[in-house]
């Protein structure tokens, strides 16, 4: 299946499960893979066969900067859940979501967490 890909893109949020990351807040990056079927926009090149890249991004940063949470990997469900409302047209959701500023006890080093979903049957 063909695929959509956002990369690196940087939000300010809240999340973190101390307190001083609640108050103080950090920047968050996130990388979005959208798998979709786009054999239809490759032969009209028409925008309304495809999805609006600018609409994913908003989407994302809405869920990442409006709801705080203690765990990156619940902000993460929450980014793929959102992006499954915002277009029927997407099947499966790759994301990554990078924490540079971790509270890590070493000098240096980065934290992510990455989750894989197919969308879920429609009932």
């Amino acid at each position: 299946m063909d695929a959509i890909h956002l990369e690196d893109l940087a939000f300010f949020a809240y999340h973190g499960l101390y307190d001083e990351e609640a108050k103080l807040g950090q920047r968050f990056h996130v990388d979005l893979t959208c798998w979709i079927d786009l054999q239809k926009v490759c032969e009209t090149d028409e925008y309304a066969d495809t999805v609006c890249y600018a609409s994913l991004l908003k989407t994302v940063e809405t869920a990442v900067t409006e709801t705080r949470f203690k765990m990156i990997e619940r902000l993460a469900a929450q980014v793929i859940e959102a992006v499954f409302k915002s277009d029927d047209r997407i099947q499966r959701i790759r994301i990554r979501v990078h924490k540079p500023s971790a509270p890590l006890p070493v000098p240096t080093g980065k934290v992510s967490v990455e989750l894989l979903r197919d969308r879920p049957p429609q009932g």
